[in-house]
């Protein structure tokens, strides 16, 4: 039986660090905003449904300004964000509980990583189906150094085994709905959250492992000025 899929893609962020008064996932890449790229290459996928996680201020703007002006059928909800990054998730993963068929599978992605492809949706559709939870990600090029408080380096992992991770990341359903509720049962019950991706509310909460996938060194996450020219450069070599 083939297996139904759902994406959540996160566009709350402020981007602060991109000094810009617009959000950075709506910034223009090419006279279309960045969270388009995104939102096409989960449209023209397997996945069946795309829930758009914003701020609440910008739902609107991203029905009629996303959703409806560049035809996006897949997406079928465009829902508030909360107040850290895993409270989107969560708000996303409960719209997903409430569908009538739950899907077998969802991809979480970052809605300023705009370069993700078929290909990576590909290679993580298949390890997630072999049993397996997966993110994208790369091996780093540079050598990486672990500082104490006083910015002394104390280690130098191999690098070998070092990976940058990327989204999407992709679970089956039922297990990171778990997770989060666990989550957030254990912030209700004032324990501090201190968790920087979805892979890692599994790690904590659910004890299991995860697994590593090829992305793409072009998976980049757009956060500063610098990162908005390499996207135009990459975007560039697409179109040659």
């Amino acid at each position: 039986m083939e297996k139904k899929y759902a994406a959540i893609v996160l566009s709350a962020g402020k981007g602060t660090r991109m000094n810009s008064e617009v959000p950075k996932q709506y910034l223009l890449l090419e006279e279309q905003p960045i969270l388009c790229y995104s939102l096409r290459a989960f449209e023209q996928s397997m996945i069946e449904k795309i829930i758009l996680v914003c701020g609440e201020e910008d739902l609107a703007y991203c029905r009629s300004e996303i959703v409806e002006k560049y035809h996006f059928t897949k997406v079928t909800s465009i829902i508030a964000g909360g107040r850290e990054r895993y409270h989107s998730v969560s708000r996303g993963l409960q719209e997903l509980a409430q569908l009538p068929e739950q899907p077998d599978y969802v991809m979480i992605h970052d809605g300023a990583r705009p370069f993700v492809d078929q290909g990576i949706i590909a290679r993580c559709a298949q390890k997630v189906e072999q049993g397996y939870s997966c993110v994208a990600g790369m091996p780093v090029k540079d050598t990486i150094k672990i500082a104490d408080e006083l910015q002394f380096a104390v280690d130098t992992p191999k690098r070998s085994l070092v990976w940058q991770v990327q989204t999407p990341q992709v679970f089956a359903f039922p297990l990171i709905l778990q997770a989060y509720q666990k989550l957030l049962k254990s912030e209700q019950n004032g324990n501090h959250v201190s968790v920087t991706d979805d892979a890692m509310v599994l790690e904590t909460f659910m004890d299991k492992r995860v697994c590593l996938v090829e992305g793409s060194y072009k998976n980049i996450k757009i956060t500063t000025p610098e990162d908005l020219e390499i996207a135009q450069v990459f975007l560039g070599e697409k179109s040659k």
